[in-house]
């Protein structure tokens, strides 16, 4: 595990990990909850890509292709409120990302990768904009159809999946060598799945893993090796779990993708990040969410606060889930001592709903503070959970605690 006190330092582990010319890497899976800074993070890597550097980069030219919630805004809806019928998504004709768009000949590719998530067609319309004192052909809006219907509004998560595979599209372009990227080095994805079902969080995924194998083993025009690196990072357990599976295995002939994994977390919500390699098994939302609890439950360094019941109530509906049960009573159940269980399920029960929200955030008392230690070490204790940076926990010795009060009525 590394500690890193800003996003700039940890950016040149990232970039030496890639670079390393002893245990060469073309890809960086990083697994990480949100409000980590996961977006902040990949504009730090982006823009320490165009840093002029004597040697490195003289004349400051951008290295990095990235997708994270940015590009998702350079896509804005114009709703036609006046006449209500002329919906249309506006691309933001001010940013560099669409300008090769033309010569590019996307639709395509984004088509073939569209139909495999959605059964909508799309149109882009063109126009001549002055940028930088000379004049391009760039997209301005797309429109959308389905079943004969003109300019329908699409959702927010096929507008989301649209715009992932204008990227993937302008990826397999990049990848093939276009000469609008030829500067590009990297390739920076930072959760492409927001509002996704699972069923297409699988797919993507998997396609996703498919042009990142081909980036790991681009050649160049003369054959030689000339990989583009690769930095993917996601909140989304089963995103990154199937992200893991596909570059780590066999597909015929071709061999597993040089990767690595890491968890990455802010222990005391500063700005200070904890990376930690996750060798062969990622670590799971729940994982992460029971690390941060038992960080905020030491006595000496966390803070405790009444919405960290509904944190812990969430894991524990989604273990009992795991093994089949409906409801917490099943890891309740399992701890030692009858009068805890008591104890523990009303307190689960009257601290985890009500006036206890995270944006009204409220400090536990000191009886309450001891109750959730208790419960909290008891649980992670029974079910044998390992968290990263922690070492074993050890059961706490039943005592009497207090009765938590009652929540007001809502």
């Amino acid at each position: 595990m590394s500690t890193y006190k800003s996003l700039r330092t940890l950016v040149a582990r990232l970039r030496d990990d890639l670079n390393n010319p002893t245990k060469p890497t073309a890809l960086v899976l990083i697994y990480a909850y949100n409000r980590t800074g996961k977006t902040r993070l990949s504009m730090e890597f982006k823009d320490a890509g165009k840093r002029k550097h004597k040697t490195k980069n003289p004349t400051g030219t951008p290295d990095t292709l990235y997708f994270n919630a940015f590009t998702e805004d350079l896509f804005v809806w114009e709703n036609d409120l006046d006449g209500d019928s002329l919906r249309r998504l506006q691309l933001n004709e001010q940013s560099s990302f669409f300008n090769a768009m033309t010569e590019l000949a996307l639709d395509e590719t984004i088509a073939r990768y569209l139909s495999r998530y959605a059964d909508f067609e799309f149109d882009f319309t063109y126009k001549e904009v002055e940028q930088g004192g000379e004049k391009l052909f760039k997209p301005d809006y797309v429109s959308f159809s389905k079943g004969g219907e003109t300019n329908i509004k699409v959702s927010r998560g096929e507008q989301n999946i649209f715009i992932w595979c204008v990227f993937m599209a302008i990826c397999e372009r990049m990848l093939d060598g276009h000469e609008s990227y030829q500067g590009k080095k990297y390739l920076y994805i930072d959760d492409p799945i927001s509002s996704l079902d699972d069923n297409n969080a699988i797919s993507v995924a998997c396609d996703l893993a498919k042009l990142l194998r081909r980036a790991a083993t681009r050649k160049d025009a003369d054959g030689n090796l000339a990989p583009i690196k690769v930095i993917f990072s996601s909140h989304h357990a089963l995103f990154f779990n199937v992200m893991c599976n596909e570059v780590g295995r066999k597909i015929d002939e071709a061999p597993s993708v040089a990767h690595r994994r890491y968890f990455l977390h802010r222990p005391n919500g500063d700005g200070t990040y904890l990376l930690q390699a996750t060798e062969d098994t990622p670590f799971f939302h729940h994982v992460a969410t029971l690390a941060e609890l038992q960080r905020a439950a030491d006595p000496k360094k966390g803070k405790l606060y009444t919405f960290h019941f509904n944190a812990l109530r969430s894991v524990m509906e989604k273990t009992a889930s795991f093994f089949g049960h409906p409801s917490i009573a099943f890891c309740l159940k399992s701890l030692d001592n009858d009068e805890d269980r008591a104890l523990f399920n009303r307190a689960l029960n009257l601290l985890s709903h009500g006036a206890y929200a995270i944006h009204e955030p409220t400090e536990m008392g000191e009886d309450n503070r001891e109750l959730f230690r208790r419960i909290l070490r008891d649980f992670v204790t029974r079910f044998e959970f390992a968290l990263p940076g922690a070492a074993p926990a050890k059961p706490a010795a039943p005592a009497p605690a207090p009765v938590p009060e009652e929540v007001p009525a809502q």
